[in-house]
């Protein structure tokens, strides 16, 4: 249950002595020799100067709106856990990885794809940051929620969802499929913004874990731990919400075979809404978040053994890829797809630690680490006579897409300026031919612990994680300090980051240095907040 009581701060010991480091600092100084980025104000995320593309971003905008008479409608797809590699394009993986992806490589291909796009190291803390534009240790969303949770206060209570932005300057919001920020009340995706909603408010494993009786025998085939855990693991139907109404079940989940076919209910509900949307005045915005690929992956009838590889997982994969290429179908058919910007992603990097029922990323690490492996995702930007088709790898946060999102809008001036935004407006980094990115920095949390930074090519930990099993990154890691110096790489050279080059090969080590302390001075004037969900 919920109280009023006040939040305590959870800041790491490292955080606390940055801030110690950095006070004299002041919240909006330019940081460091290396950075290119300008602070315009102390509750804004200091951004790279692109004046003359964005004007380009901005008359184009306006061109499309006089010709359409309505702002663009936003659509954001959402893979669950799905791996940096796993489809094909510029990210490397697809048919010859075994699961083959041909519906988001076209859209990759005649749109832009981003190869340096960032997530939080779990889902709870990258889908909160992406309707906030809000780090996760600002907002308390730090980890994922787990069954027997309490949380203490409602983070939403405080906060402007990009659903509620949007809304309230004339867009129709939809959530469709996992929300996994909060089901209590107040904290539902139509009590925080979305005029609809229609999925589930926690992960796969979460809703399907209490049948399977393969992998959790003890939980399944104990009748006394299987009524408790009943009473702890919170909803675990299909729900459907609109705002200011009562929400009802619309599909009970009853077994894996049943639960198998929940991506295609979702996939109907948003085509659905995109046909009948499409032909109101109203510009829509719809994210879908699907609840593959995250473990334990059980694929639908249609797509069992359908992948060259045979794995539930890969089935899977080839399954999301369709039902993308369905949704995309249904924005075509409706003749809206000059007019609506789409993007694809994956909330974090690949669940090792479910293998083989997980993906595959290039890089160090996996789901739950601050390595590239946890935190470096798919991006693809696709709006058809708007985004030029092409390949940047140039830094893109998953917050960006909040600031871009509201600016495609209209809605800019609405974004609230009583807290810290570490979104970035990206507009006109996608909409202008060769754009160039406006994010400097990429900054690394884990739960309250911050981890690392990105500037440009190099990569700076204060913290380092131990991986005492290459394929358990979440139930077998640890972390600890680091010795004289933090570890820093160069990802141009060492993207796996196996060797540090340090202060014998580095001179920036002191000027990374300080963007951790620059950064750490904004929790100052903009403490964070605790909801309960500390370990």
């Amino acid at each position: 249950m919920m109280t009023k009581k006040h939040p305590r701060l959870l800041i790491s010991s490292l955080t606390m002595s940055l801030l110690a480091v950095s006070s004299f600092l002041p919240v909006f100084a330019n940081t460091s020799g290396l950075s290119r980025a300008v602070a315009t104000s102390d509750h804004m995320q200091p951004a790279i100067p692109r004046a003359a593309q964005d004007k380009v971003a901005t008359k184009k905008l306006a061109q499309l709106k006089n010709r359409k008479g309505k702002r663009p409608n936003i659509l954001w797809l959402v893979v669950d856990d799905l791996g940096f590699g796993d489809i094909g394009g510029a990210f490397g993986g697809g048919a010859h990885i075994g699961a083959a992806t041909p519906n988001i490589d076209r859209l990759a291909s005649k749109g832009l794809s981003l190869t340096s796009t960032y997530s939080q190291p779990t889902c709870t803390p990258t889908r909160s940051a992406m309707m906030t534009g809000r780090l996760p240790m600002r907002t308390g969303l730090i980890r994922p929620i787990l069954a027997g949770d309490t949380l203490t206060n409602n983070p939403w209570a405080s906060e402007d969802s990009v659903a509620k932005i949007l809304s309230n300057v004339g867009y129709h919001t939809v959530l469709t499929g996992k929300w996994h920020t909060g089901e209590l009340k107040g904290m539902r995706p139509h009590q925080v913004g979305f005029d609809e909603f229609q999925g589930y408010y926690a992960s796969q494993k979460e809703l399907t874990q209490q049948f399977d009786y393969r992998r959790y025998p003890d939980l399944v085939l104990d009748e006394e731990k299987l009524a408790r855990f009943k009473k702890v693991s919170g909803k675990i139907d299909m729900y459907y919400g609109a705002k200011g109404k009562k929400e009802k079940v619309v599909d009970k989940t009853t077994g894996l075979d049943q639960f198998a076919e929940a991506d295609h209910i979702l996939a109907d509900f948003t085509m659905n809404k995109i046909s009948t949307l499409a032909k109101g005045d109203k510009p829509f915005f719809i994210a879908h978040n699907f609840m593959r690929v995250h473990a334990d992956n059980h694929p639908s009838k249609e797509f069992k053994g359908k992948s060259a590889s045979k794995y539930p997982y890969k089935d899977n994969v080839v399954e999301v890829d369709a039902l993308i290429g369905r949704i995309v179908q249904a924005v075509e058919k409706a003749g809206i797809a000059d007019n609506t910007f789409i993007f694809i992603t994956s909330d974090n990097g690949p669940q090792r630690d479910a293998w083989p029922d997980a993906g595959y990323t290039p890089f160090r690490g996996g789901k739950g680490t601050s390595f590239e492996g946890g935190i470096r995702v798919p991006g693809i930007a696709y709006w058809p006579g708007m985004i030029a088709p092409r390949t940047s790898a140039e830094l893109f946060d998953l917050m960006d897409l909040f600031n871009t999102t509201v600016n495609i809008a209209g809605a800019t001036n609405n974004i609230p300026s009583d807290r810290y935004i570490d979104g970035i407006d990206q507009s006109s980094f996608l909409l202008t031919d060769n754009g160039q990115s406006k994010r400097e920095q990429v900054y690394v949390w884990l739960n309250t612990n911050f981890m690392a930074v990105r500037v440009r090519e190099y990569k700076i930990h204060m913290k380092t994680m131990q991986l005492h099993n290459s394929f358990q990154n979440i139930d077998y890691a640890s972390i600890s300090d680091f010795g004289l110096s933090p570890w820093v790489f160069n990802l141009f050279v060492d993207p796996k980051e196996e060797l540090p080059v340090g202060h014998r090969m580095n001179p920036w080590v002191a000027s990374l240095g300080a963007e951790a302390k620059a950064h750490a001075a904004t929790f100052k004037k903009f403490p964070p907040k605790n909801i309960g969900l500390g370990f």
